[in-house]
């Protein structure tokens, strides 16, 4: 089918969520540059199921939309707050950390204002134009093309198999959806949270806020040992800095894939606030009583390997405690899960998709500028934002790298600095390190006339005694 000659934007963004919206805002002081989101939903929103009262940000105000890459952009969290008179507010609260309800508003404020984001558009297709060297995107509302095509689709809860069977069960729901649904979970006298992340932690402390007193049994099941909180320690979070994305990058794809669980402390735990909380609440609800008359359990290192409907719309759930091999089963009356999120592929890639070069486990393959490989390479550039935790570590859905990512992605399309961005971020280094400025001596052996003995410790990790972090000494034979 023959299409008009297209008028083409040099970016269009594919969904508007806090991402794409940061690409927006950076782009949106970008002269000669021409560019366009769009999403199908109505207006902007971001987890509207789990506005908690009370739920706050896990990452400092700074890591707004545009602040850690241009400070001075109109679009910051601090000309929001200039903006509805609350700067003086915001300085007395003394809070690094924003209501997760206020950090909503302020990206709706912006998505409202900004000239280059369209909400109630949907794009259904992506297509690749050879001839022309563009993408088309069908929408509900028309075509458009772009010499650049960013995805920020976002992610979709995650449901794990052991659940497959509840699919519908009035009374079990992702936590996706726990403010929309918790009115019905009112009849239920004993309410089970799947998950130890931020999001089971703050329903968990919801249900003990709102169910205090009414003879609820609440219930908290993990897979993990403990109920651990996020890493926290400064020299941690330089673990989600553009230093650490370069050296994940580069890794080799079977060593990422094998960090990325290990490291569920950083991405996937609770805050130490909240625990805190829900401590505290036990506390006090238990002054002059004793710890057992509290309906309450916390159950770490408990896995649920099936569930199914039970009698009178109850549920059932098959757990095997992980330490001992013990089975057991617990009926319950309602059923959160608190089981994240997952990044999927859009339909609307679907007729290009033999054009992208997926790994073997049909995951994107990401360069460093977050440009999904094709095959062949195409003239045009279609990039991801959040899909690639695979390529680019923990980092990838934190919203302090976002505008850094976003600036990036910009430089990229451009073909030119829009952004300065500094070529170092942390005090670690992550890698070996570089070669030293004065040549390491051969280790001789004890009693050598040139030199002294090897004091080192063996270290089989690390050949020939080298410390954990440095490259190993070299050893030369005597003669």
């Amino acid at each position: 089918m023959d299409h008009p000659q297209p008028d083409p934007y040099d970016l269009l963004g594919v969904g508007i969520g806090p991402f794409n919206l940061s690409l927006a805002a950076l782009a949106d002081r970008a002269d000669g540059l021409r560019t366009l989101f769009l999403d199908a939903k109505p207006a902007f929103s971001w987890h509207p199921g789990m506005l908690v009262d009370g739920a706050r940000m896990q990452v400092p105000f700074l890591a707004d939309l545009v602040s850690l890459v241009d400070p001075t952009s109109p679009w910051s969290f601090l000309n929001y707050l200039r903006a509805h008179g609350r700067l003086f507010p915001f300085y007395f609260a003394e809070r690094f950390h924003l209501p997760r309800r206020e950090y909503e508003h302020y990206c709706r404020w912006a998505a409202d204002r900004l000239p280059n984001c369209r909400f109630g558009t949907e794009v259904t297709a992506l297509h690749w134009d050879g001839p022309r060297r563009l993408f088309r995107a069908e929408t509900d509302r028309g075509d458009r093309w772009a010499r650049n095509v960013v995805l920020g689709v976002g992610t979709r809860p995650v449901r794990p198999e052991a659940f497959a069977l509840l699919c519908g069960h009035p009374r079990t729901l992702h936590s996706s959806e726990y403010l929309h649904r918790r009115e019905g979970l009112a009849p239920a006298r004993d309410i089970t949270v799947i998950g130890s992340g931020q999001s089971g932690a703050e329903v968990f402390l919801d249900l003990l806020r709102t169910r205090s007193g009414d003879g609820t049994r609440l219930r908290w099941l993990t897979r993990t040992r403990a109920i651990a909180p996020m890493e926290y320690s400064k020299l941690g979070l330089e673990q989600f800095t553009p230093d650490y994305t370069r050296y994940f990058h580069g890794l080799a794809a079977e060593v990422r894939d094998a960090l990325v669980p290990a490291q569920w402390q950083l991405h996937k735990a609770a805050s130490a606030e909240t625990l805190a909380d829900i401590h505290d609440h036990l506390y006090q609800r238990t002054v002059g009583r004793p710890l057992d008359a509290e309906p309450v359990e916390i159950l770490p290192g408990t896995a649920v390997t099936s569930a199914e409907e039970g009698p009178r719309g109850t549920v059932d759930l098959t757990c095997r405690h992980v330490d001992s091999g013990h089975r057991y089963r617990i009926r319950t009356e309602a059923l959160v899960l608190a089981t994240g999120y997952r990044s999927v592929r859009p339909a609307a890639l679907d007729p290009i998709a033999d054009l992208v070069d997926w790994d073997t486990d049909g995951r994107y393959r990401v360069d460093l500028d977050h440009r999904v490989a094709t095959r062949p390479p195409l003239t045009g550039g279609l990039y991801v934002q959040n899909a690639e935790l695979h390529t680019h570590g923990v980092g990838t859905p934190d919203l302090g790298l976002g505008a850094h990512r976003a600036a990036v992605i910009l430089n990229a399309v451009a073909g030119t600095t829009l952004h300065d961005l500094p070529d170092r971020t942390a005090w670690t280094t992550f890698g070996p390190p570089g070669p030293p400025t004065v040549p390491l001596q051969p280790t001789l052996p004890a009693g050598h006339p040139e030199g002294l003995p090897d004091l080192l410790p063996t270290d089989p990790l690390h050949p020939a005694g080298a410390p954990s972090g440095q490259r190993p000494r070299t050893v030369t034979p005597a003669p």
